[in-house]
């Protein structure tokens, strides 16, 4: 790859590209860090504050490869992966790497495309503004913007397949922090895995930011393992909003300490959630899953039961688990028969017709649930013969009392992978006042999960209480 005549250092502070924007007090920090990781000569002021955000005792002579940036909320990430973003398409020229007809893709990855969009609107907006780079923009549309030096800037989603098959000059991993970790069927560590092979014809840059979460995950193991140490190839840098974007209002922070101050401290300090874990390993689930077994037909013997999780249809998925238990060596081992998901948009009645023949074929005449739009669920199962009952517990308790029957193998689970990583992708939260909350993460889904949770453990009371009738 050919260096480019233009430093990242003229393009934060030249008013021919985005100095205007860029060359002021706002985002002083930035130019300090950036020009850190590119390895440029830093002022005495820029040095300080490399070495108050990296942690680190020296300065760097040479470019780093990869910058992992924990950034707190409205600290400027997103205009900043943008301004790279552009930086490393349209400021460099790598001809002389790409074979004829090849395309070099700096690519901008987050956990789905609407959540990418933002930095890819930051990206459009900075083309614009600018004439000059604004001509070599050959073709743009809501996911591709590509240019006239055989680049192409590109948002995808976050998955070590769709990842496959570029030859990048960067990737701007977005929000990285939110990707799913070790308990995904597609974790992070394996999208970067795949990301670095594509950037090596390029020698391209890996750019992962985002404000903090759980101690678990890519951001986390890069921030434990290179945070403060003078790595020739990993920079990582830690800063609260406030360092990073002197402009955000004192009150905006106070007022958010007032709220939650764990949750405080990682949006807007930047350090990892102490609060949070894993509620269960990967290895415990995969443990009760019975490979092949992908549902059970009924069986005259078996006493079945089922749980429903309702949704309106137009935001989450309306999910149905049926079980049934069986005594062995003693224990009583909790079966899943069958899971149904229907996702939306849908017909909310059309879908209650659909599992009330299938609660009908197992012989069941009623079904626990939650207490989702009051009397709704209830008269619609009515109508079909289908008793609904109550659930006695929340969804957090349901989880909870699930924990020991995946830990002692005493529930089967089917060989369903959403169910796998939606119970995989939970997570235990600690609360100020102690007490333990059981829930998926931001941005995920456990419709499937509850609707197996409920099965499992309202059974194991063998009874439910209809809170309706007690009213």
């Amino acid at each position: 790859m050919s260096a480019s005549p233009i430093s990242i250092r003229d393009v934060m502070t030249d008013n021919h590209l985005f100095g205007d924007m860029f060359n002021n007090v706002s985002f002083a920090a930035w130019r300090s860090l950036l020009c850190g990781f590119y390895g440029l000569e830093l002022t005495n002021d820029e040095a300080a504050t490399f070495k108050k955000l990296t942690n680190r005792e020296t300065l760097p002579a040479d470019p780093h490869d990869e910058l992992w940036l924990v950034i707190g909320r409205r600290g400027g990430k997103s205009q900043n992966a943008a301004l790279l973003a552009l930086y490393l398409a349209a400021l460099h020229d790598y001809s002389d790497k790409l074979s004829p007809g090849e395309i070099a893709t700096v690519m901008v990855l987050c956990t789905d495309r609407k959540a990418a969009r933002s930095v890819f609107r930051y990206v459009s907006g900075l083309i614009q503004s600018n004439p000059m780079l604004s001509s070599m923009v050959v073709r743009e549309d809501k996911e591709t913007i590509e240019l006239n030096n055989r680049t192409a800037i590109e948002i995808s989603t976050a998955s070590f397949r769709s990842v496959r098959g570029y030859t990048l000059a960067a990737v701007i991993a977005d929000e990285i922090a939110f990707w799913r970790s070790d308990d995904s069927a597609n974790p992070d560590y394996e999208i970067i895995n795949a990301l670095r092979p594509a950037l090596a014809t390029l020698n391209g840059k890996l750019i992962a930011l985002s404000s903090p979460y759980a101690k678990r995950g890519e951001l986390y193991n890069h921030y434990r393992n290179y945070y403060g140490k003078d790595d020739p190839s990993i920079l990582v840098a830690q800063a609260g909003s406030m360092i990073m974007n002197p402009t955000l209002p004192p009150r905006v922070v106070a007022q958010a300490m007032e709220r939650d101050i764990a949750n405080t401290q990682a949006e807007y300090f930047a350090h990892f959630r102490s609060d949070l874990e894993a509620f269960v390993s990967r290895e415990a689930v995969e443990a009760c899953v019975e490979p092949g077994r992908y549902e059970l037909g009924y069986i005259s013997t078996n006493n079945y039961r089922g749980f429903v999780d309702p949704s309106g249809g137009s935001a989450d998925s309306m999910t149905l688990a049926i079980g049934h238990d069986e005594r062995r060596d003693g224990q009583t081992i909790t079966i899943i028969d069958a899971v149904r998901e229907v996702k939306p948009p849908f017909s909310p009645e059309a879908a209650v017709e659909d599992f009330c023949d299938l609660l009908k074929s197992y012989r069941i005449n009623r079904v626990t649930g939650d207490r989702y739009a009051g009397e709704w669920p209830r008269e619609q199962f009515r109508k079909r013969s289908i008793k609904y009952d109550l659930a006695d517990r929340p969804r957090s308790d349901l989880y909870r009392d699930t924990l020991p029957l995946i830990n002692s193998r005493q529930i089967e689970l089917l060989d369903h992978q959403k169910l796998i990583t939606q119970i995989c992708g939970l997570e235990r939260r600690t609360a100020r006042s102690g007490k333990d909350s059981i829930d998926h993460a931001p941005g995920s889904h456990d419709d499937v999960a509850n609707a197996v949770a409920g099965v499992a453990v309202s059974g194991r009371r063998g009874n439910y209480i209809d809170y309706g009738e007690l009213l």
